[in-house]
């Protein structure tokens, strides 16, 4: 799923090529992208864009007097850039946003259509669809560890949980967690200070950091290679490769969708977590540190 960095990425690209332009026309592709009733499509076509935002892990645009265009992309939605009158892609199309200066087409390239579109009419009713989470890089400290504490959930799920800290999902929070040296699973409500003050500025190091990798991937070009799985990230997606900081291998945990990679030298005082399926599988024979890994 596409996360704060990779939504900045897209929204500055965005801001350079749509706003100041008319938005002409929505062609919609799938019947099931459209969430929301009013305003209609026709209310919102040929409106001059005046501005974008991110909302979470939402991407906005503003139209002319007071409307709202919201993207989710979700897991496997993407955007692409063409020239003016694309075709939407039969197999993956969502959308077309046909601007005075081009096309821009909503793909998803999975089954489950879970990437969604909205429009919505005034600031209220934008507001609506804000989980209610702090962005990390537009606090300070103190805001940082009250919200962090008043979570009764893991570091893992508590940076991930939109409703608390808006942005961070799943492939970052993996990033972050390592080079804080923090175990997923520790409970943020047990964080003590210290922990929390590096917690903090890992968060807005790697965040900030990851932005300017991926403004240098796209250069001038709309990034077109959106992904969780980077070569440079240090964690996720990085099972069983050497933990760049002590070089121990990557562990992880998979659960439903999701998958937390972390190091267990760094991270958890050397001891490997359990995951749920695996070792219920292999029972005694399941490693409890990472020596005896490392000993195979």
């Amino acid at each position: 799923m596409p996360e704060l960095p990779d939504l900045t990425v897209y929204l500055e690209h965005l801001e350079r090529r749509v706003v100041g332009e008319r938005l002409l026309d929505i062609r919609l592709a799938s019947p099931f992208v459209l969430r929301s009733v009013t305003p209609s499509v026709e209310d919102v076509r040929d409106r001059l864009v005046t501005g974008t935002r991110r909302v979470a892990k939402q991407l906005v645009l503003a139209l002319e007097p007071d409307l709202f265009v919201v993207v989710h992309l979700m897991i496997s939605g993407r955007l692409r850039w063409y020239e003016r009158g694309r075709a939407v892609p039969k197999r993956a199309g969502l959308a077309a946003f046909d601007f005075s200066s081009g096309t821009l087409i909503f793909t998803e390239a999975s089954k489950k259509k879970r990437a969604s579109l909205r429009l919505v009419r005034g600031e209220g009713a934008l507001g609506e669809l804000d989980p209610g989470g702090l962005e990390v890089l537009h606090i300070d400290l103190p805001t940082f560890l009250a919200r962090l504490r008043a979570s009764r959930h893991t570091l893992k799920r508590t940076l991930t949980d939109q409703r608390i800290f808006a942005g961070i999902g799943n492939a970052y929070s993996d990033e972050i967690l390592l080079y804080a040296g923090l175990s997923p699973f520790k409970r943020a409500r047990d964080v003590n200070d210290a922990e929390g003050e590096r917690l903090f500025e890992t968060c807005r190091e790697t965040l900030t950091r990851w932005v300017n990798i991926l403004r240098g991937k796209s250069g001038e070009a709309f990034p077109d290679k959106v992904t969780a799985f980077h070569d440079e990230m240090a964690a996720h997606g990085k099972y069983r490769q050497p933990c760049p900081v002590c070089g121990a291998p990557i562990q992880r945990i998979v659960h439903a969708e999701n998958e937390s990679n972390y190091c267990a030298r760094c991270q958890t005082g050397g001891r490997v977590l359990a995951d749920r399926s695996l070792s219920r599988l292999l029972k005694d024979t399941w490693p409890k540190r990472i020596e005896e890994l490392e000993g195979h």
